[in-house]
């Protein structure tokens, strides 16, 4: 049997489409998973063919172990693959060690943590000013290197879906921030930025044999708040020429000081007065929604692409249509167990609304945004411009309510 095996999963979004389709393309699919109520729910997962519990998903000589197992019955591995942080450079080293395909894993592995993106892209100019606080060191002294200057972002350096990111608009709240950070990471340092004002883009990229495709730029809409949570995605994002140009040779120039030769990322940038900023690069492509968007958008099925290029095939990454997609988040503003969810059928039947998810079940504990993890719902729909395209699917997302007993 043709395996592909999956090192970790969401139970929706990017990796787990990438589950559907592995099954879809006709593979044997397992899927590698520490999650052990994955286990007790096995019967909704039907596209994955089998799912193992494993502790601890960096452990190699585990995982080889259970690729050996699996040989042994007969299954024959195609590839190993992961599609969440912070098992992708360690998939690609195990399809490099199993003689299957070659990622830039060095490349990887350094988008997986952010104070070694910082650290290789400090004479960039697409860099912010930053610096990585050690928690023994002086708050006054971090603050000289900012000169006082308010508002700063920080951040865990292995955070991902805007989890331990946080703006702070006083010393008072960085001490705060600083300490919540020590509580809740075990990591030994934090990243402080400078907070970057402007427009905020995601890029989707994909690089085989060298080349450079850009797949999408994204414009995003940021919820007003504390925390940095996106709830709204514009495909194709709409830029002048000059942004556009400039923006692919920011993206061209990161990608190859990166080194990367063959895998996938995505950059979240911001153009601050024209010139381009890099908020973060992550490296595997978004998760949530983006596929759909995508698919709507350009026709490319983007997770299936890169299931092909782990698989060492060939990428098909031809735009067949164009489309203006918009997809918004739905978020809450309190505590409180889940009851009932009403108008996902009132939302699908407007007029370009092409998708409609609501993630929680009635029970569920939801909770005010504090990362991307705390939308509880998206809408996606498509028009012939991208004024409509928002309409639509704002109007469509007015029609889902939540019912919480609060707590």
């Amino acid at each position: 049997m043709q395996t592909i095996v999956f090192i970790g999963s969401n139970k929706s979004g990017t990796s787990r489409e990438a589950l559907t389709i592995s099954n879809e393309m006709g593979y044997f699919t397992v899927l590698l998973t520490n999650r052990k109520s994955f286990i007790r729910q096995m019967k909704e997962f039907p596209e994955v063919h089998r799912i193992i519990y494993v502790e601890d998903l960096l452990d190699k000589d585990h995982i080889l172990s259970i690729i050996k197992d699996l040989e042994q019955e007969k299954c024959q591995i195609k590839a190993v693959i992961s599609f969440i942080d912070p098992f992708v450079a360690f998939a690609g080293r195990i399809s490099q060690e199993l003689d299957l395909v070659y990622l830039s894993n060095d490349a990887l592995a350094i988008m997986e943590e952010k104070n070694l993106v910082r650290k290789h892209f400090k004479k960039n100019p697409v860099s912010p000013k930053y610096t990585v606080y050690h928690y023994d060191e002086s708050i006054d002294e971090i603050m000289k290197e900012f000169d006082d200057s308010f508002p700063l972002v920080l951040k865990s350096p292995v955070s991902n879906g805007s989890k331990d990111v946080l703006p702070v608009k006083s010393t008072e709240e960085l001490k705060e921030g600083l300490k919540y950070l020590k509580k809740r990471t075990p990591n030994k340092t934090v990243l402080i930025e400078e907070y970057l004002m402007g427009p905020q883009y995601l890029i989707e990229v994909m690089v085989v044999n060298g080349e450079i495709s850009i797949i999408a730029v994204i414009e995003q809409d940021i919820l007003n708040g504390t925390r940095f949570i996106i709830t709204g995605y514009s495909y194709p994002a709409l830029l002048s020429f000059d942004e556009s140009k400039t923006l692919q040779s920011a993206v061209f120039h990161i990608i190859q000081q990166l080194e990367l030769v063959n895998g996938t990322c995505h950059l979240e940038m911001r153009n601050v007065k024209g010139q381009w900023k890099l908020i973060e690069i992550n490296p595997r492509m978004s998760g949530g929604a983006m596929n759909r968007i995508i698919e709507e958008g350009t026709g490319i099925n983007l997770v299936k692409e890169t299931i092909k290029l782990f698989l060492g095939l060939e990428p098909v990454l031809e735009k067949t249509v164009m489309k203006y997609v918009y997809a918004k988040f739905l978020t809450i503003q309190s505590k409180g167990k889940l009851i009932k969810v009403t108008g996902k059928n009132r939302a699908l039947k407007h007029d370009g609304v092409t998708e409609v998810f609501v993630k929680p079940r009635k029970g569920a504990i939801l909770r005010e945004p504090q990362s991307l993890g705390d939308r509880y719902a998206y809408v996606i729909a498509v028009a012939d411009s991208a004024i409509k395209a928002k309409e639509i699917a704002s109007k469509a997302a007015d029609e889902i309510k939540f019912y919480l007993d609060p707590l």
